[in-house]
């Protein structure tokens, strides 16, 4: 059945060039490296990244999830940064279920335990929110969390993502089903 509008992207929009690297001030957000794996781990051994993200990782594991994203960018399917500073990794950002047909993509975000406290999160969702939006030309980024996740509430906030509303029993957690907090980000919101 034909349809009535056209491809807002068109494909290749993400895989006819190289994954950048973002500034976000004094952070620096950049595609993962073999070397990040130790990052990756520690992050996934946390309770609180475990908890909101619902898994653990081996070194495996942890090597093969750092080697999907160049595929998973050329694909045009996925998308992550390893947020860093001049001591290393702090966090991951990206872009999850992106929708070049419909300029759309999901994000999502977490920061290793001794990076907490500094607005990392907030300040790699806004460079990575100016990036898709203004340079790579999606329409609207969404971010959903657990309502219980008040930490991810605010960095939503704060990098400019305004609650929509909840969709209840959205998600399946270790503790059970979450009600699960909407924002999001549209290229013409102010």
């Amino acid at each position: 059945m034909p349809l009535l509008t056209t491809p807002a992207l068109r494909p290749g929009a993400l895989a006819r060039h190289p994954q950048p690297d973002l500034d976000a001030g004094d952070l620096r957000l950049r595609p993962w490296r073999p070397e990040d794996r130790p990052a990756v781990l520690a992050a996934y051994a946390d309770p609180a990244i475990r908890r909101w993200h619902c898994r653990t990782m081996t070194d495996d594991e942890a090597r093969d999830w750092i080697d999907s994203w160049p595929r998973r960018w050329h694909q045009e399917t996925d998308a992550s940064w390893a947020v860093t500073d001049h001591a290393g990794v702090l966090g991951q950002i990206g872009l999850r279920a992106v929708d070049l047909y419909e300029a759309e993509a999901a994000v999502s975000y977490w920061v290793l335990p001794t990076a907490r406290g500094r607005r990392v999160a907030a300040r790699a969702l806004a460079a990575l929110t100016a990036w898709s939006l203004d340079e790579l030309g999606l329409h609207r980024l969404g971010l959903r969390h657990s309502t219980a996740n008040t930490a991810s509430c605010q960095v939503a906030q704060r990098a400019g993502f305004p609650l929509e509303g909840t969709n209840r029993s959205a998600a399946r957690h270790a503790d059970g089903w979450h009600d699960m907090h909407v924002h999001a980000r549209l290229r013409t919101d102010t």
